[in-house]
């Protein structure tokens, strides 16, 4: 059973036996790559560089492989030169593809002879597509017969190997193009003589080798089948699309998309060196810093009405801060319909119309609420109902921008998840403290 995560890393940090390679591989015996690969990405830098060199060699590829570049590149710097040809000694083409962003030139070179003359086909044919698309991550094991083939040809094939996550037989014609497939289950107890043709599946997805690689991953998750074969522009078959692979690259999408809304990279190190980090979040620090003052020039302009009604600057936090959270809740929801490929211009007006509906409903209700505590708070009518029509016309307009800004970056080729809450931060930051301001202006003095 393995050891509990936090308790290992607590071990490695403050252990002062940590450099002693039969204890680190006494500690680590029997835990998985992925276990030691997030071992070693959550341990200060120093330590985590004893742990690796106190690993197998013949294990060393695999952690590599599932660990984030970042913190990966730290251990390929960090390893002799001498060792690489006994690391690279199993390498395959799949392989060398994940870890192709952070291997340097000459080392490439090293993996790329490594590989048998297969492997190698395998890599070129991969390198052609983008590491976007499909066609650079598929699997080149499969089950293949001709259209011609019978279950005693399906059956003979099974016996001799069958690939992990694959359910299906790919049947081809003779230039080569994918046909049909016919799943594993069915050949099993039909008549020998039976045609492969006759146990097809009605209908099997094929994905194109320059589909986006997510898309092309959603679709096989909810196609039921293990794998689905990829092709490329004139039907030729590639390769496959597994389950594995797929679900690796759904689950990289969505950190990206999660890291993305603070203006992170997926593959950060947590103990990346500081002027790096600082580097990395400079620039979105800068963004954030340029619309604050976008926000507070807006403000500035009503600075006599701040000064004769205190109150107003009192609760402004609130109008911009319930502007934020319905925005954000809207563009959420938008960012993940684009990713799915769920929104187009086909209903986003029906998408507008039932955002605008839930904007106008949560207005009225949390409006009502927040005038009625001004009132309370302040004893003053006028400002309840200016802060109760502020925060009633900032949700609507949060809900439209939530709406519109992710649509439109995306129209851009900008990514949405982004810049999309910056961009909607200062939008309703504007609209709140303008509406409250103005009608405070208007109402109060």
């Amino acid at each position: 059973m393995a050891e509990p995560l936090p308790e290992l890393v607590e071990e490695f940090v403050s252990n002062p036996q940590v450099d002693d390679p039969a204890a680190i591989l006494t500690t680590l015996a029997g835990q998985d790559d992925i276990y030691i690969a997030t071992l070693l990405e959550s341990l200060p830098v120093g330590p985590r560089v004893t742990v690796w060199e106190g690993i197998p060699r013949d294990r060393k590829l695999n952690i590599l492989v599932e660990m984030r570049s970042d913190p990966r590149e730290i251990l390929i710097d960090a390893t002799p030169d001498g060792e690489w040809t006994a690391i690279f000694a199993d390498i395959e083409a799949e392989d060398l593809l994940e870890l192709l962003d952070s291997l340097p030139n000459k080392l490439i070179e090293l993996a790329f002879t490594a590989l048998d003359e297969q492997q190698q086909k395998h890599f070129k044919a991969a390198s052609q597509f983008k590491d976007n698309e499909i066609g650079h991550w598929i699997n080149y094991g499969m089950l293949v017969l001709p259209l011609n083939a019978k279950v005693r040809d399906g059956l003979r094939l099974i016996r001799r190997n069958v690939p992990s996550h694959c359910d299906t037989i790919f049947l081809i014609n003779r230039s080569g193009q994918f046909s049909a497939a016919v799943r594993l289950t069915r050949i099993f107890g039909s008549p020998e003589h039976v045609s492969l043709v006759e146990l097809t599946e009605e209908s099997i997805p094929a994905l194109k080798g320059k589909d986006d690689s997510t898309t092309a991953s959603l679709q096989l998750q909810r196609s039921g089948f293990a794998s689905l074969p990829v092709i490329d522009e004139n039907n030729q078959l590639l390769g496959r699309l597994d389950i594995t692979a797929a679900s690796e690259l759904v689950n990289e999408f969505y950190e990206r998309q999660v890291m993305a809304s603070a203006g992170m990279d997926e593959d950060e190190d947590l103990f990346a060196p500081v002027a790096k980090s600082a580097r990395n979040r400079a620039l979105w620090l800068g963004i954030n810093l340029l619309t604050a003052f976008l926000a507070s020039w807006f403000i500035g302009l009503f600075e006599a009405t701040l000064q004769e009604v205190v109150a107003l600057a009192v609760l402004m936090p609130v109008v911009a801060s319930m502007g934020g959270i319905a925005g954000s809740q809207t563009l959420t929801l938008i960012v993940r319909g684009l990713a799915l490929g769920q929104v187009s211009n086909a209903n986003i007006k029906a998408l507008m119309v039932k955002e605008l509906k839930v904007g106008g409903v949560n207005g009225i209700i949390w409006a009502i609420i927040i005038g009625i505590v001004a009132y309370f708070w302040f004893t003053n009518v006028a400002l309840g109902f200016v802060i109760c029509f502020a925060i009633l016309f900032n949700i609507v307009a949060a809900a439209i921008a939530g709406v519109f800004v992710p649509v439109v970056l995306d129209k851009l080729k900008i990514d949405p998840a982004l810049s999309g809450s910056v961009i909607l931060t200062t939008v309703t930051d504007i609209v709140g403290f303008v509406a409250f301001l103005g009608l405070g202006s208007l109402i109060l003095l």
